[in-house]
């Protein structure tokens, strides 16, 4: 599913015109991105908790031509499902 189909299907199933959905899933995405660059974590309560964590510096080998390459450090973004959306 992609943004567009997500915003359909929201419209369909809250009755709200496309737009607004619209607008509310972008105001979403920005609140939680603003949320995650400051190191916090989102839990949403039927969906699953969003986290970020850092994952150290590795050396790791290219496997097309075997050489190693050093990968550095940075932050990730984690997502954890609760337990009814696993269940589905």
């Amino acid at each position: 599913m992609n943004k567009t189909e997500l915003i359909n299907a929201m419209a369909e199933k809250s009755g709200m015109p496309k737009t607004q959905v619209k607008k509310a899933l972008d105001a979403m995405v920005s609140a939680t991105a603003e949320t995650l660059k400051k190191g916090d974590r989102i839990q949403l309560f039927g969906l699953g908790t969003f986290s970020v964590s850092e994952r150290s510096a590795r050396t790791c080998r290219n496997p097309q031509n075997n050489k190693t390459v050093k990968v550095p450090a940075k932050k990730v973004v984690k997502f954890k499902a609760c337990a009814q959306l696993k269940e589905l």
